[in-house]
């Protein structure tokens, strides 16, 4: 039994000024809210590291979980998101180079559930 899909998303050539901007990576958390059509619970939550300055950040969904670490120094994002009810899977290609500059992508899709 089906109990969600989940996108494991591994940005590279990411703009290291993006991986550090808190306010950016939460426009890039919006873009994937309204494209996945999903509801925020509470506000999402934001870790700014020291220099060189990498950002986790989470948020709660009724549908689970975004949350996304950033690596500066290496102009890396990983990118995970849950959902307990499938959808159609957004462009992450284009949404990680519009938002953080990357210029590549690795998606990996899980299918999430209980085994038979």
């Amino acid at each position: 039994m089906t109990t969600g899909q989940e996108w494991l998303v591994d940005a590279s050539g990411c703009s290291p000024e993006r991986l550090k901007d808190a306010p950016a990576l939460a426009v890039l958390f919006e873009a994937l809210v309204v494209t996945l059509d999903l509801k925020v619970v509470g506000q999402p939550q934001w870790h700014v590291f020291p220099e060189p300055g990498g950002i986790t950040g989470l948020a709660l969904l009724a549908e689970s979980h975004l949350t996304i670490h950033t690596f500066p120094e290496h102009g890396f994002a990983a990118l995970n998101v849950y959902c307990c009810r499938t959808r159609a899977r957004p462009d992450f290609d284009a949404l990680v180079a519009r938002f953080l500059g990357a210029t590549s992508c690795r998606v990996r899709e899980l299918s999430r559930g209980v085994e038979a």
